[in-house]
């Protein structure tokens, strides 16, 4: 029923086998996406430590920034020091937002199979969930 193509298409490189721009495999993307999702979470994490302390939180920071680091080649993430939070207000929402970036996380981690990353996404998941609470997860 349908013809094969017997021409180049035209969207072929002309005379360029090897372009000059480098290409990244599907695992190196993935590594750059998920230290994103990583750092963002630690960014977050860091201004709810600034309002409400917790050794939980300061283990979750440590553990972010041992992966983050490992994903990144030994590349250690850049902190931005703890500002003091005018409104603890602001500490639903953060711990909200920190939900939403632990679970793009766990999904990137997941398709790339990295298991240590995809479990401290998780306990971060429940961490967060814990401190708003599910209904209001479910809320926003």
């Amino acid at each position: 029923m349908y013809e094969p193509i017997r021409t180049k298409s035209v969207h072929t490189m002309a005379g360029a086998p090897s372009p000059d721009f480098p290409h990244r495999s599907r695992e190196e993307e993935l590594d750059i996406q998920l230290a994103g999702h990583l750092a963002a979470l630690l960014a977050v994490t860091d201004e709810i430590r600034a309002l409400a302390p917790s050794a939980d939180l300061d283990t979750g920071v440590e553990r972010l920034t041992e992966q983050v680091t490992r994903l990144r080649g030994g590349s250690a993430p850049v902190r931005a020091p703890a500002a003091d939070a005018p409104h603890a207000s602001r500490l639903a929402t953060l711990h909200r937002r920190a939900h939403a970036l632990a679970g793009r996380a766990l999904v990137v981690a997941a398709s790339r199979a990295d298991t240590a990353a995809a479990i401290l996404s998780a306990e971060r998941m429940d961490a967060h969930a814990q401190a708003v609470g599910p209904r209001e997860l479910a809320a926003h």
